[in-house]
Parts: structure tokens; C-alpha cells; sequence
């Protein structure tokens, strides 16, 4: 028996060393242990996008009024992003979860399918993979990247933290709009905190930190696992509204098992919104579909790269290259399948601070992602403000790298500053990058340094002005 356990451990060790030297696990400091418990942290934060996303363009009708079935549609979201980050992880060897993304499924379902219909809208978010694909197999995409000043990349790793921490007060009711002009944001509602799923937000925040700060061992694994066992228990004892949950109420499901729809696969258009819409609308909607997906998915993959450690002193990743391919083709993959465009999400940053610095982490929550195919139920069971509580954690450390800014040199300081706050307050990756590389380059122009300044920052600003313009540009074209 000894004999056969000593063979045993030996044939296994071989496999566990592959594994190790293929992810370079050893070599980046993690553990496969620390990996796998990042994979599933990532998976647990970034699950209810699985259901958010169906029911975000389930709830919209197209041109013709139109509406695709949300059962099919998770099915679609649950795919994609599973396969997409798998391949992030064997091909890109990032700690990166990839899936639709909310920067740009908003684009999808106000801006394109009121002009077309939903297989013409697909098309276009598949036209913007290709596009991101050519940028990055090109090298365009990674010299806009390595064009972007060191200090403007920590400024975003920190503008992220911050949108990530808000992203979590709001979805756990601790932040809300407030009805008075005079106030855009209040506590809870109305300046009040209320209702059992801010409680069940609180409870899992202070588990969560009493245990990370005591350096425990899946400190937010066990925090979202004790706050959305309190969710389930309340719900089932106490009468809620269940709309305070938000789109996830947490119970146990009548049925774990659910049978896939593959009914909307490939069903593309991929030209006909130029027909149907017009050359000038379909144009600039690919324009925004573009511009959001470049740059939200290059503010993800700068912010959560360096907080896992793997952004070099000058700002550069190694694997860049391969990551933002994978990235690309993921709009292309989510477009056919009519998922949305997947792209780098910005949960990724509660796995890496669970230990995940490697792809073997995106392979385990790409396997948990693809498993919900066949048990979508499970992702109706960790509700918003469960999993809230890691991203205000996450947000809390990524913040810590903004001593790396030399807040002294106002050439750096007010850029940085604007990248900084305006992710949050907008809301929107690619408005904080977009007004941080815009000062960087007036702030340049104003103290003699324009010949200095990298061309393609010029380029980047030009464009980036556009973008900020789109609104009155669509109003004298008449497409607004």
C-alpha cells in the first residue's frame, strides 16, 4: 500500500511541475493553491453578470421590437465568457476574467438596437473585435499602450480601485441617488441606511476585513459565503422586497440543473446594420463600441496587472501582446453568439488579491463560468450585495499604489488627479483614461514640452475629444 501511494505522489508530481512551469507559477510567487482559491474568488465576485447581462438586454427590444429570450441569453453570456477565459489563461497567461461587458452592453441595447435589429447589433459588436484583433495582432494596440506615460497607468490602477470600490457600495445600497438637486449621491437612500441587504452588505464587509487583516486564508471566499448565507436565511424568514436584492435573490434554487439554449448562436448579421441604420449611425456606433471596449479592457489589464505584480518598472507587461488579442477575439466570440462583447473585467482584482498572479486562475474561473450553462440557477444565489463587500476591499488595495505619484509635480498631479476621480464619478474606465491623457498633453503643451510629448499621445487626444463631442456631433448629423 505504501508502494502504491509513494507511485502515486510520483506520478503526480510530474504533472503538478508541468503545471507549474507552463503557468510560470513559481517563477510569478503564487502556489497552485493560491491560484485556484483566485480562480474561484473571481468566479463568486463576477457571477452575477451572468445574470445582470441577460437581463439587461432581455429587457430592451430592437427595431422592429424585437426582444431575445433571457434563458437563452444566459446561456450565451455564460459560454462566452467561460471560453474567453479559459483561452485568457493558456493563452495569455493573465489572471484576467473575461465577460460582457457593462461599459459596453449599454452601447449594444440604446445606441445600436433602436436602429436595427438584434442580429444587425450583434454584427457590429463582432466588427469591433476585429478591429481590437487587427490593433492588437498589428502591434498598434500595445504602442498605444507602451505610448501611455508610467504615471498615467498608476493613475488608472488607482481610478480603478476607486470605481471598483463605488461599483460595490452601489450595488450593495450602501451609496444611492438622491432625489434633491443639490445632491447627486447620498448614503443609502435618502441619506439613510435601510433594508436587510445593506445589513447583509455591512456583516460580510466586516467579516471580510477582520479576516484579511488577520491574513486568513480566503478571507473574501469566506466573507461572500457567511454574507450570502445570511441573505438566503433572511430572505427565507423575513418578508423582503424582493427588488431590493437586486438581480439576484438570494434562495435556494428549486432545480440546480437547467438545460442549455443554444437557439441564438451565430445568429449574426454582421453588415446589415450599415443597411439598415445607415453608414453615418452604424459608423459611429462602432466608433463607441470601439473607443469603450480599447480602453476599458486597457484600464482592467493595466490596474489589475499591476496590483498582481506583473507591470514591470516602465510600466510594461509581459504576455502583453497575447492578452490583448484574446481580448479582441472575445468581443468577436461574444458578438457571434450574441453574449455582447466580453472583455477583461475589472472583478479580476478580487481574485488577485486572494494570490492569483497567473492563467492557471482565469483557466479554474473559466471552467466554474462554462459550468453555468448547466447550472445557471447556481448564479442566482450569491446576491449583488454578498459579493459587494470583496469589491470594496479590492478598491481599498488598489488605492494604496497611488503613493507611487508625485503629487508635488503639478505636470503629474492634475492629470493623474482627473484619471483618478472621473472613473468613479462617470462611472466609465474610458472617460477617466480619456481625460487624464487629454490634460497630460495640454499640461505637456503649456510648460514647452511638446516635442517631447509621445506623437501618438496627440493622436490619442484628437481622438479622444471625438469621443466626448459624439453627442452634438449626432445631433447636426440627425441621428440622435
Amino acid at each position: 500500500m505504501t508502494q502504491l501511494d509513494s507511485s502515486s505522489t510520483r506520478e503526480r508530481e510530474p504533472r503538478l511541475s508541468q503545471i507549474d512551469k507552463f503557468f510560470s507559477i513559481s517563477v510569478r510567487g503564487s502556489t497552485i493553491s493560491h491560484e485556484i482559491r483566485g480562480g474561484v474568488t473571481t468566479f463568486v465576485a463576477m457571477a452575477y453578470l451572468i445574470v445582470l447581462i441577460p437581463l439587461i438586454i432581455g429587457d430592451a427590444k430592437d427595431v422592429t421590437g424585437a426582444t431575445l429570450d433571457p434563458a437563452q441569453l444566459s446561456t450565451m453570456v455564460a459560454l462566452s465568457a467561460g471560453i474567453t477565459t479559459v483561452l485568457m489563461g493558456v493563452v495569455g497567461n493573465a489572471p484576467l476574467a473575461m465577460a460582457a461587458g457593462l461599459g459596453v452592453t449599454p452601447i449594444v441595447v440604446f445606441q445600436a438596437a433602436p436602429y436595427m435589429t438584434w442580429p444587425q447589433a450583434m454584427g457590429l459588436v463582432v466588427l469591433e473585435g476585429v478591429v481590437i484583433v487587427v490593433f492588437a495582432l498589428t502591434g498598434i494596440r500595445q504602442l498605444i499602450m507602451d505610448a501611455i506615460p508610467l504615471v498615467l497607468k498608476q493613475a488608472i490602477g488607482v481610478g480603478i480601485g476607486a470605481f471598483i470600490a463605488l461599483i460595490g457600495l452601489v450595488d450593495a445600497g450602501f451609496v444611492g441617488h438622491h432625489d434633491s438637486a443639490a445632491t447627486a449621491v447620498t448614503l443609502g437612500t435618502f441619506g439613510k441606511l435601510a433594508g436587510w441587504p445593506v445589513f447583509v452588505f455591512c456583516v460580510g464587509l466586516v467579516v471580510m476585513i477582520m479576516l484579511f487583516v488577520r491574513r486568513v486564508p480566503g478571507a473574501m471566499l469566506i466573507g461572500i459565503f457567511v454574507a450570502t448565507n445570511l441573505a438566503i436565511i433572511l430572505n427565507a424568514l423575513i418578508d423582503i422586497d424582493p427588488k431590493s436584492w437586486g438581480p439576484v435573490v438570494p434562495k435556494v434554487p428549486d432545480s440546480i440543473v437547467a438545460t442549455p439554449q443554444f437557439g441564438l448562436l451565430f445568429d449574426v448579421d454582421l453588415f446589415g446594420g450599415f443597411a439598415r441604420a445607415g453608414v453615418v449611425t452604424a459608423s459611429v456606433v462602432l466608433f463607441t463600441l470601439v473607443l469603450s471596449g480599447f480602453f476599458d479592457a486597457m484600464g482592467t489589464i493595466l490596474g489589475v496587472g499591476e496590483e498582481a505584480g506583473l507591470v514591470d518598472k516602465q510600466g510594461k507587461m509581459p504576455g502583453l501582446s497575447r492578452i490583448l488579442t484574446i481580448d479582441g477575439f472575445g468581443a468577436i466570440l461574444g458578438g457571434a453568439i450574441n453574449g455582447s462583447a466580453n472583455t477583461a473585467v475589472v472583478e479580476s482584482a478580487a481574485g488577485v488579491t486572494e494570490g492569483a498572479r497567473t492563467g492557471l486562475a482565469s483557466v479554474v474561473t473559466g471552467g466554474l463560468l462554462t459550468s453555468l450553462i448547466f447550472f445557471t440557477p447556481l448564479a442566482g444565489v450569491v446576491p449583488v450585495g454578498a459579493a459587494a463587500p470583496a469589491l470594496v476591499l479590492v478598491g481599498a488595495l488598489m488605492m494604496t499604489h497611488v503613493r507611487k505619484i508625485d503629487w508635488e509635480n503639478t505636470e503629474i498631479a492634475i492629470p493623474a488627479f482627473l484619471t483618478i476621480v472621473l472613473m468613479p464619478f462617470t462611472y466609465s474606465i474610458t472617460v477617466g483614461v480619456a481625460a487624464g491623457v487629454i490634460a497630460y498633453t495640454i499640461v505637456r503643451i503649456a510648460k514647452g514640452k511638446a516635442r517631447q510629448t509621445h506623437w501618438l499621445l496627440y493622436v490619442m487626444s484628437a481622438i479622444f475629444l471625438i469621443y466626448f463631442a459624439l453627442h452634438p456631433i449626432e445631433e447636426a448629423l440627425g441621428i440622435s
